[in-house]
This record gives C-alpha cells, sequence and structure tokens, in this order.
C-alpha cells in the first residue's frame, strides 16, 4: 500500500496559507496549476519532479483529474475547461449585447427589466435596467440571489440539462412542495414563461429564457405591480414584448445554436 509521504510533499509545496483548507482541493489545484503557456500537458515525470512526488502518486493525481473531466486522455486541459470557457464567453456576450435590448424593453412595457443566470440555488441578479417613467419604480439589486419560486429562477432551473442542479436548488423545499414546483418547471418547459410566486401581495414578475448555442444561458424578466402585469393574461402585450426580447437575445447569442436546445 502507497504511504502517505508523495501526500506529504504535495501539500508542503503549497503556501502556508493553504494548508488549513481542504487538502485534495488543494492537491488537485497544485497539479493544475502546473499548466501554463509552456507546459500545455502533464506528465508523472513533471509532476513528480515539480512538486516532490514519487512517480505513482503522481501517476495517480493525473488519472483522478482525467476521471473527473479535469484533464483528457493526454493530460491537457479536460472538457470542464471547455465548458467553464463557454460559460464565460457565454456570460460575457451577454453582457453586452442584453443592456441595449433591455433598455428598450423596459421602455416598451414602463416596467424594470432584469436579467439573471443560475447561481447555486436559484437565479443571481445580473444586470438591471429601471422603468424610465411613473412616479413608483420597482426594483432589485445586482447580485440578488433569488428564491427558488422566483420566475427568472424556475426559467433557469426548467431548462438545466443537469437534474442535480434542480435537486440541489430544491433540496430545502418540503417533499410535496418539491413535487409541485417539479410540476411548475415543466409548465415552464412547455410554455417558455414563467410567473413568480413569492408571496408578496401586489407585486408579480414574469420571464422567459435566453438560450445560448448549447443551453440556456439567461432568464430575462419584467418586475411590476399585479394590477398591470397579471399571470391571468397570457397573451397580454408587456408579456409579448417579454418573449420576443428573450428571442432577440437568442438570436444574437446563438445564431448557429442547437435547435433542440432553443426549441424543446
Amino acid at each position: 500500500m502507497e504511504s502517505d509521504a508523495g501526500h506529504d510533499a504535495l501539500v508542503s509545496a503549497l503556501p502556508d496559507t493553504e494548508k488549513g483548507s481542504i487538502q485534495s482541493i488543494d492537491r488537485a489545484a497544485a497539479v493544475l496549476a502546473l499548466l501554463d503557456q509552456d507546459t500545455r500537458r502533464l506528465s508523472p515525470v513533471i509532476v513528480a519532479d515539480r512538486l516532490g512526488l514519487n512517480r505513482t502518486t503522481a501517476h495517480r493525481y493525473l488519472q483522478s483529474l482525467q476521471n473527473a473531466g479535469f484533464l483528457d486522455a493526454g493530460y491537457g486541459l479536460g472538457p470542464i475547461f471547455d465548458q467553464l470557457s463557454a460559460l464565460i464567453s457565454g456570460r460575457q456576450q451577454i453582457l453586452s449585447v442584453a443592456p441595449d435590448i433591455m433598455r428598450q424593453l423596459s421602455d416598451a412595457t414602463g416596467s424594470t427589466c432584469v436579467l439573471s443566470v443560475l447561481g447555486r440555488a436559484g437565479a443571481v441578479v445580473t444586470l438591471v435596467e429601471e422603468a424610465s417613467r411613473g412616479t413608483i419604480v420597482l426594483t432589485v439589486k445586482v447580485g440578488t440571489n433569488l428564491e427558488v419560486r422566483a420566475a427568472q429562477s424556475r426559467v433557469l432551473l426548467a431548462f438545466q440539462s443537469d437534474p442535480d442542479v434542480v435537486t440541489r436548488a430544491h433540496a430545502a423545499l418540503a417533499p410535496a412542495e418539491a413535487r409541485a414546483e417539479a410540476a411548475e418547471l415543466a409548465r415552464v418547459r412547455r410554455e417558455r414563461i414563467a410567473w413568480g410566486e413569492l408571496g408578496r401581495i401586489g407585486l408579480s414578475s414574469v420571464a422567459a429564457p435566453v438560450f445560448g448555442a448549447h443551453d440556456i444561458q439567461a432568464a430575462i424578466a419584467l418586475i411590476g405591480t399585479s394590477t398591470v402585469l397579471s399571470a391571468e393574461e397570457p397573451g397580454a402585450e408587456k408579456v409579448r414584448l417579454l418573449r420576443a426580447s428573450a428571442e432577440r437575445l437568442t438570436a444574437l447569442l446563438a445564431p448557429w445554436g442547437d435547435e433542440t436546445t432553443r426549441n424543446p
């Protein structure tokens, strides 16, 4: 059985300030940090020499990182990095093209427009365009974590390809609540529109999905009072304009996107 000498050597190669954190993450990070402009692929020899490990231990680390998707078959950057790179690129793109469309939507509807992306357990507000007219303006702070029953959370969860994401987001719900929410997400997938259910009298929100080339990228929403933004009128002009804005963003982000993703 292999000793822990190699593990200890790897930890000793880390800064003292990091030794109190989870060792397995520290070790994986130390190995991955060896990849740079000059070292595009790793090997047991490289890892062993640079981190003071024996080659058997170095090989085991490389295999574990490969199995987890961090490295490919040749110990270069693996599919997880491709996924993260695409996510970052998609978010940067949407942050550049969304404000103009959101401003137009807000002006046309007289409502505050909000764009959110998926966080750990629901939507996270990323952009806000406040209504430019009216004596009362409803808004939400950028960075706000929205509840799972918020319209934008429902949209983002409804079109997730990984069921574990939904399970994690609904973990705090009672079984009956989780079943009801699952049924609501199924409705959102059919209708491609979501209404919020936050129990706040007088307020309403409605959201639509924005897709990238292969997956949902964001949710765009309108917030307002229930008298001017009602779930009882799904064909109302404001909802029509919201759908049209979501489609415009999708066309800009995924002009050659997978039709099965954009039209599930």
